[in-house]
């Protein structure tokens, strides 16, 4: 079959390589794309992902069997919707059951009315009446922009001043729409990590998990991110947690979609702590995270087209559980200097498209070629450096090889990615 992939960062350049080896695929079409997808995908620039009447219009003209969607703008713009009415297959949920990550304030009820756990919350549409909810909540504060900002709407307060002063550019606009409301939640302690299910509309299939690393410096300093960085398999995810998050979370939140006429097809993301009372949810995602799609992708043992297809056409009863190998994969975001808040871009990145091994892939994410042909930086994060080892230590030390190869004074990436992993290791004796 033909496929349209919808996006053009690392996500949808770790999907293009996974889905460029089934067999089952002649041909991948991805809009709008970017050099790197390129090599692997025939990109169509001319579109962006939020414009759901028009990638609705290609897929037809297109004649495809099944459109992939990557970024949460497409869904929030109801592409699954209007391709559902044309009788398009679509791996994505609709726009009403992506509210799961396009509102919090959403999400944060659903949760409440279903009694899935999650931290206590509010929700506020004045300064006024956010400042004087603080008094509800202890520090540290947890502030979230009810809308979609690209992961970086949220923000972790040490203290009252913070708090009211993060509340006042919030709601003053700093994130337009998305932060018309904003969501105040108490803070949970423990370990996050991000686990993923393949959803048909009534049955979900786990599909691994991983950790990220939202802080853009060394330390988890620093302002949130879209993420710098990812590893899989994440071990706060033992088989315990991840048993008992598939049974009060994930399950349940499948099934109550679909009591409230909302039945969720695609993937669905849940991004949990580990806390002391067992898992609880810090957001639900509508699409495959990024950077976790990509070590997802890596370590998938499956051909990902059958799961795809059939969590679009509503039965993933047939399949079996996805199969990962046993290696550890990293994945390390190179960004622009200036990322997350004023990025530069326009910067000449040299030999990221040497071979670095069988072992280590570079993802594409914001890059661009110039009117000389040379790749540059077209957006915050704008490589994706991933690599496999047998644990995290030799994922790490290959990843970060191939990062002193590439010439680029215009980025920066963490040099700590996978920390937690790492200290779970074994105390070498020698």
């Amino acid at each position: 079959m033909d496929i349209l992939l919808v996006g053009s960062g690392g996500r949808e350049h770790a999907l293009a390589w996974k889905i460029r080896q089934s067999p089952l695929v002649e041909r991948i079409y991805c809009a709008p794309g970017n050099p790197g997808i390129a090599k692997v995908a025939e990109c169509l620039p001319g579109y962006k992902a939020s414009d759901a009447e028009g990638l609705a219009r290609l897929a037809r003209e297109l004649g495809v069997g099944l459109v992939v969607v990557g970024p949460e703008v497409a869904l929030e713009a109801g592409l699954a919707d209007r391709l559902n009415a044309a009788g398009i297959p679509c791996f994505g949920p609709t726009a009403r059951a992506a509210q799961l990550e396009t509102s919090k304030a959403f999400s944060k009820a659903f949760m409440a009315r279903h009694e899935i756990p999650t931290a206590h919350y509010g929700v506020y549409e004045r300064i006024k009446d956010a400042r004087a909810a603080l008094k509800v909540f202890k520090p540290p504060y947890v502030i979230k922009a009810d809308g979609l900002a690209a992961g970086k709407g949220v923000a972790i307060s040490p203290d009252r001043h913070d708090a009211e002063a993060e509340i006042e550019r919030m709601l003053g606009g700093r994130f337009g729409e998305a932060g018309a409301r904003v969501v105040i939640e108490e803070f949970m302690a423990g370990e996050e990590g991000s686990l993923f299910a393949l959803c048909d509309g009534k049955r979900a299939l786990l599909f691994g998990g991983a950790q990220d690393h939202k802080r853009a410096y060394d330390g988890d300093m620093g302002p949130n991110t879209g993420g710098m960085g990812a590893y899989s398999p994440a071990p706060v995810f033992d088989e315990d947690l991840v048993m008992t998050a598939n049974r009060r979370i994930v399950q349940p939140t499948l099934k109550a979609m679909a009591l409230e006429g909302m039945p969720y097809r695609g993937v669905l993301y849940a991004g949990l702590m580990a806390t002391e009372d067992g898992p609880k949810v810090v957001e639900f995602n509508a699409r495959f995270g990024d950077p976790e799609c990509q070590v997802l992708m890596m370590r998938l043992a499956a051909d990902i087209v059958p799961y795809l297809l059939a969590c679009a056409r509503g039965d993933v009863s047939r399949l079996p559980e996805p199969e990962f190998k046993a290696e550890t994969v990293i994945c390390v975001v190179m960004a622009a200097k200036g990322y997350p808040d004023s990025p530069l871009e326009g910067s000449i990145i040299r030999g990221s498209d040497q071979d670095f091994g069988p072992h280590v892939q570079v993802f594409h994410a914001g890059t661009a070629r110039d009117e000389d042909g040379y790749l540059i930086a077209a957006g915050g994060r704008v490589l994706n450096i991933c690599a496999e080892g047998a644990d995290i230590a030799e994922a790490r030390e290959r990843a970060y090889r191939a990062i002193r190869k590439i010439d680029w004074p215009g980025g920066f990436n963490r040099t700590d990615i996978g920390w937690r992993a790492l200290e779970r290791l074994p105390a070498d004796d020698d």
